[in-house]
C-alpha cells in the first residue's frame, strides 16, 4: 500500500511541476484570445499581456497590438496608423519590440528626431473586407498617415466571420485550465467541422473584387478624415520559386491598376525580395516572415513613410 501511496505521491509531483516549468519557462496555459464580432468577425481581446517563449504580445484597449494610446496624439507627437493581418501584427511568435510597426517607429524616430507613435490594428488572417470594418467602427485616431499591409493571399480573403472563435483552436476565447491541456489540445485535437464555414470559404463573386472595393472605402475614410493612404504588398515564398500563379498574376495587376488610378504610395515586396540572395532567409514558412525579413520591410516602409510626410 506505502508503494501506492509512494507512486502517487511521484506521479503528483512530477505533474505538478510539469505544470509549473510549462507556464514559467514556457508561457503555456495563457494565450492571446479572440472575441467574435459580427461585422469585423473577429478581434484579439483587448487588454491583454501575454508572454509565451519569452516573447511578449500587448494588446491595448482598441485591440491593436500596441500599448495604451489616447484617442489623439500628443502635440509632439506623430502618429500612424498600421492596419492588417499576421504580418503586421507578428502573431504570438514576434515580440512586442520586434513586430514591424515597432521597428518603423523606432526607426522613423531615429532618422526624424521626433516622437513617433505607430498603431498597429491587426489579427491572424484578416482581409480588407475585416480591416474596412475595423476602421468604420473605430476611426482614424487622427493619424495623418494610414498604412495598410497585405498580402497576395489577402486578395482572395472571404468576408468576415464569427464563426472560427472559441471553435478553432487558432482561435481561443477562454484560457485552458492547465497548460498541459494547451500542449495536449494542440497536438491531439483536430478543428472541428465548423457550422457555415463552408459556406464562407467557398464564397461566390469576384472575390478580389470585393477586397478592392473594401481599400477604396478604406482610402475614402483616410482622404475624409485628412490621412493619407498607403499600402504594402508581400508576396508568398512560393511567388519567387519561380512566379505567382496566373489567378495571382491578375488580382496583382488589378490591384497595381487601381493603385496607379489612385495615386496611392504603394510597395510591392515581391521585385525587392526576388533580388535578396537567400530568399528563404526572409521567411519563418510559406507567409509570415522571418526578422530579416521583417526588418526588410520595416526599412522601406520607413523610407516611404519619411518620403511622402516631407513632400
Amino acid at each position: 500500500m506505502k508503494i501506492v501511496w509512494l507512486s502517487l505521491g511521484i506521479i503528483i509531483i512530477s505533474f505538478l511541476i510539469l505544470e509549473g516549468s510549462l507556464r514559467l519557462f514556457f508561457g503555456l496555459g495563457k494565450r492571446p484570445l479572440y472575441i467574435a464580432d459580427d461585422e469585423i468577425g473577429y478581434l484579439l481581446a483587448p487588454n491583454q499581456k501575454v508572454s509565451r517563449l519569452g516573447k511578449l504580445t500587448i494588446i491595448n484597449q482598441y485591440s491593436m497590438r500596441t500599448e495604451m494610446i489616447e484617442p489623439s496624439p500628443l502635440n509632439d507627437t506623430m502618429r500612424l496608423f498600421f492596419i492588417g493581418d499576421s504580418i503586421v501584427n507578428g502573431a504570438w511568435w514576434t515580440d512586442q519590440n520586434e513586430t514591424i510597426s515597432a521597428l518603423v517607429q523606432k526607426d522613423i524616430e531615429k532618422k526624424l528626431s521626433q516622437t513617433i507613435e505607430v498603431l498597429n490594428a491587426s489579427a491572424n488572417s484578416w482581409g480588407p473586407r475585416n480591416q474596412l470594418a475595423y476602421l468604420k467602427r473605430f476611426g482614424t485616431f487622427d493619424s495623418p498617415v494610414i498604412l495598410l499591409v497585405i498580402n497576395t493571399d489577402d486578395l482572395f480573403a472571404t468576408k468576415p466571420t464569427p464563426l472560427r472563435v472559441g471553435k478553432d483552436i487558432n482561435y481561443p476565447d477562454q484560457q485552458p485550465i492547465l497548460a498541459v491541456e494547451e500542449i495536449l489540445e494542440k497536438v491531439f485535437s483536430r478543428n472541428p467541422n465548423i457550422p457555415g464555414m463552408d459556406k464562407i470559404m467557398g464564397e461566390r463573386g469576384d472575390r478580389v473584387g470585393f477586397n478592392l472595393e473594401a481599400i477604396e472605402k478604406m482610402k475614402a475614410i483616410a482622404t475624409e478624415n485628412e490621412s493619407q493612404f498607403m499600402m504594402v504588398l508581400t508576396p508568398l515564398k512560393r511567388e519567387m520559386n519561380p512566379e505567382p500563379r496566373d489567378y495571382e498574376k491578375v488580382a496583382r495587376k488589378r490591384l497595381q491598376d487601381w493603385v496607379d488610378t489612385n495615386h496611392v504610395e504603394f510597395i510591392d515586396f515581391l521585385p525587392i525580395f526576388a533580388k535578396q540572395e537567400n530568399i528563404d532567409t526572409l521567411y519563418r514558412d510559406h507567409i509570415h516572415l522571418s526578422p530579416l525579413g521583417e526588418q526588410l520591410v520595416s526599412e522601406h516602409i520607413s523610407e516611404l513613410i519619411i518620403n511622402s510626410t516631407n513632400q
